[in-house]
C-alpha cells in the first residue's frame, strides 16, 4: 500500500461490504479493518487483489465514531495537484529546449503524478465501477507516457545529438525540487492520517529522490561533457512510471 492508487483500489473492492472504516498503517503496511459482522468475507476480498494480505489477528470491541474534514484534504490536494502540473509544463518546455532526456522524463513523472491526485479528487462520491474505469484509464494514459519515453530515449542514444544543457537541468530540477518539497511540507503539515494523504507523501518523497537524481545528472553532464549520465537517468525515471502503471492496471482488473 505504498501509493494512492492502491489505497483507492482497496476502498473499492470492499465497497458494499460490512464495515465502519479503514484504518491504514502506511510505514509498516498494515490495514486495520473495523466491520460487523464475519471477517472472513473482507479477507478473501482483500486477497483477490493479490498485494499479499494475510489477516494478522481479530479482536472485538467496540468501534468509536470517526469523522474527517473532506473539504480541507480535497483544498490540500487541489494545491499539491496544481504544482504537480504547473511543473509538468515547465519541465516538459526546458526539456526540450535544453535537449535533456531527464527533464522530459521528470516532467512526465510529474503529470502521472498529477493524475493519480486527480483520481483522488474525482473518486469522491462516484460509484465503484466509475472509479475503477478512471483508475484503468490512468493506467494506460501513464503506460503510454513510459513507452513513448523509452523510445525518445532509445532515439538519442543511437543520434549524435549534443550534449543536453547542465545549467538548465540543474536549474529547472533545482526549482521542481523546491516544489516537490513545499508539497511534501504542506502534506505533513496536515497531519492527515488518511490512507491517501499518507500515501501522497511517500510519492513525494519519490519525486523528491527523482529530482535530486536529474540534478545530478546535470552535474555528471557538465564534468564528462556526455549526454550518456542524462540518457540514464531519463531511462530509470521512465521505469518507475512504468512499474507504477502495470500496478494500477494490475488493481484495476
Amino acid at each position: 500500500m505504498d501509493c494512492p492508487s492502491e489505497e483507492n483500489m482497496i476502498r473499492m473492492k470492499l465497497d458494499g461490504l460490512s464495515f465502519a472504516k479503514l484504518d491504514f498503517d502506511i510505514p509498516n503496511r498494515n490495514l486495520y479493518v473495523y466491520h460487523e459482522g464475519d471477517v472472513q468475507s473482507i479477507a478473501v476480498a482483500l486477497n483477490d487483489l493479490n498485494l499479499g494480505s494475510s489477516l494478522v489477528v481479530s479482536e472485538e470491541g467496540e468501534i468509536a465514531s470517526v469523522s474527517s474534514d473532506d473539504s480541507n484534504e480535497k483544498k490540500l490536494l487541489w494545491t499539491v495537484l496544481s504544482i504537480n502540473l504547473a511543473f509538468f509544463v515547465i519541465e516538459m518546455i526546458a526539456g526540450f529546449i535544453s535537449g535533456s532526456m531527464g527533464l522530459v522524463a521528470d516532467s512526465l513523472d510529474m503529470l502521472a503524478d498529477a493524475i493519480v491526485y486527480s483520481l483522488s479528487i474525482y473518486a469522491v462520491g462516484h460509484a465503484v465501477s466509475e472509479k475503477k474505469r478512471v483508475v484503468k484509464i490512468s493506467g494506460y494514459f501513464q503506460l503510454i507516457l513510459a513507452i513513448f519515453g523509452f523510445i525518445e530515449v532509445i532515439r538519442r542514444f543511437l543520434d549524435f545529438e549534443i550534449v543536453p544543457s547542465f545549467q538548465m537541468m540543474i536549474t529547472i530540477s533545482f526549482f521542481a525540487l523546491i516544489g516537490n518539497a513545499l508539497c511534501l511540507y504542506l502534506l505533513q503539515k496536515s497531519k492527515s492520517k488518511e490512507a491517501h494523504m499518507q500515501a501522497s507523501m511517500i510519492f513525494t518523497s519519490n519525486d523528491v529522490i527523482v529530482n535530486i537524481g536529474v540534478v545530478i545528472a546535470g552535474a555528471l553532464v557538465y564534468f564528462t561533457n556526455s549526454k550518456y549520465p542524462d540518457l540514464i537517468v531519463g531511462t530509470i525515471v521512465f521505469g518507475l512510471l512504468a512499474k507504477g502503471a502495470f500496478r494500477i492496471l494490475k488493481l484495476s482488473k
